[in-house]
């Protein structure tokens, strides 16, 4: 019984100190954000913060860890099916799970945030979309394709930077769609929209 209280102590009080971080990301960078303040903003001492980080990096880097494990776990059944997907799906499902990490993403894809992070979110789903384009695009040289995915990716980034500036407000599956469309069909995809506005 005594374990299990400990565990909830110790999982809500993670929360509080990842909360006070995200706030505290949201104002300001890092670098310019004190162990004594977050404690401040959490409503915890500095012993307790000890207990569980070495420091603001430390508790970055484990925010952004759990939050990739996340992702792995949500996308792996999407991952694994080799039949009938399309680098769309892989997105709508990287866009989704932004969503539901929404104060998280905020933050590390944010004016502040880390944008190494972004990356390794774009390269989740890495290997199954260049299998996916090299199967759109048979013709073109594996080369060619890693460069199309680099582009892509990066232009994904900028996306996903902007749907989370608008406060997520649009659906996962259609900014996964804007984004394909974009990738598929590049400035096609403002003629095709002319007249829908």
């Amino acid at each position: 019984m005594k374990q299990t209280a400990n565990d909830h102590r110790t999982r809500v009080t993670k929360m509080l100190i990842r909360k006070a971080l995200t706030d505290l990301l949201r104002q300001k960078p890092i670098h310019s954000i004190s162990v004594k303040e977050l404690c401040e903003t959490a409503g915890i001492n500095r012993g307790t913060f000890y207990t569980h980080y070495m420091d603001l990096y430390d508790l970055l880097v484990k925010m952004e860890n759990d939050m990739l494990e996340d992702f792995q776990l949500a996308l792996a059944p999407l991952l694994e099916q080799s039949q009938e997907l399309t680098p769309v799906k892989i997105t709508a499902g990287i866009f989704q799970c932004l969503k539901d990490n929404a104060d998280i993403c905020a933050v590390t894809l944010g004016d502040y945030g880390d944008k190494a992070f972004a990356l390794k979110l774009i390269s989740i789903g890495r290997e199954k979309c260049l299998e996916a384009y090299s199967k759109y695009f048979a013709s073109a040289s594996p080369k060619q394709i890693e460069y199309f995915y680099a582009f892509a990716s990066a232009g994904c980034i900028g996306l996903m930077q902007k749907w989370i500036a608008e406060g997520m407000v649009t659906s996962a599956e259609e900014i996964a769609q804007v984004a394909e469309n974009i990738m598929m069909h590049g400035m096609g995809f403002l003629k095709n929209r002319q007249t829908e506005k």
